[in-house]
């Protein structure tokens, strides 16, 4: 019994001259393993990041013909690829932008041609515009501008890639007919801290009928665009498309809206609105004229 006891006490008596160091490494161990499980999650947390992400949404109604629509697309690949654009991309923070080219008519008529492509280099943009022109040209009826903002606004949900600014840029060539009113969609865009700048197109001269609106880019200017420094270039004639998309470009990509002489929706900071502006629902009372004109 003696040496049983005198044996037992050995033991517990080298169990806590060990304990220390036994603990020691049981924390190491676990220290080690929080480490490999966290390694992972905090190499996850760290994204890429571009100075611009830009959506382009382009209009392709039924009111712009073919030569049109063939002209607004070659209009993009050529700027997007222009000496101009990659210098303002170049001069960026980060020296890189993401783009996606969408395409939108009526409310149920919005598509993707170019999902988010990063451009950092003149090879980028030349992919970028590859692509986009391999694409057939279609055409959509009616004109919903409003749900085109909502939709171009759902593809930031999918950037890849941090942006330190996030902007839309719509052309168009009448007001909106359909679906959500412009100026709400706007405002919960703007809301979502996006910024929206305007192409209001005016490409062929035309008898003024029920879609043609000859003060297109006022409409814009009061219904459309929004947020800080949002502006609007107005194109008014076929040989000045390439060139507007061009400078509109550089100054979303490098960030310094046009003065306010060359343009009245330089420097908008867009609120949300208490009402609707009457000049924001001539669309849709010209589309309901319309339809009472055609009542037999």
């Amino acid at each position: 019994m003696a040496g049983r006891s005198s044996h037992g006490c050995g033991l517990h008596s080298g169990t806590r001259r060990h304990a220390p160091r036994m603990l020691a490494t049981l924390v190491a161990g676990l220290l080690v393993l929080v480490g490999l499980v966290a390694a992972p999650k905090a190499s996850a947390q760290v994204r890429e990041e571009v100075d611009v992400a830009l959506v382009l949404a382009v209009d392709i109604s039924h009111s712009m013909d073919t030569d049109e629509q063939a002209l607004q697309r070659s209009g993009y690949m050529t700027a997007i690829t222009s000496p101009e654009v990659m210098s303002a991309i170049r001069s960026g923070l980060t020296g890189k932008i993401a783009v996606s080219y969408l395409e939108w008519a009526g409310s149920a008529s919005q598509s993707i041609l170019v999902d988010w492509q990063i451009i950092a280099t003149p090879q980028d943009a030349e992919n970028f515009a590859s692509i986009l022109g391999e694409a057939p040209i279609r055409r959509a009826y009616r004109t919903a501008i409003g749900d085109a903002l909502l939709f171009s606004a759902q593809q930031f949900d999918t950037l890849p890639v941090a942006a330190m600014k996030k902007v839309i840029d719509i052309s168009g060539d009448g007001p909106n007919n359909q679906g959500t009113f412009a100026p709400i969609a706007r405002d919960e865009v703007v809301a979502r801290g996006i910024v929206i700048n305007g192409l209001p197109l005016k490409l062929k001269l035309r008898t003024d009928g029920w879609g043609d609106m000859e003060n297109l880019d006022v409409y814009y200017q009061t219904c459309v665009i929004g947020g800080p420094g949002a502006f609007v270039i107005p194109v008014r004639g076929a040989e000045r498309f390439a060139e507007a998309i061009r400078r509109k470009l550089v100054l979303e990509i490098a960030g310094t809206p046009p003065a306010p002489a060359a343009s009245p929706g330089a420097l908008r900071v867009q609120r949300v609105s208490t009402s609707i502006d009457p000049l924001c629902l001539e669309g849709e009372r010209r589309w309901q004229q319309r339809n009472r004109n055609y009542e037999p």
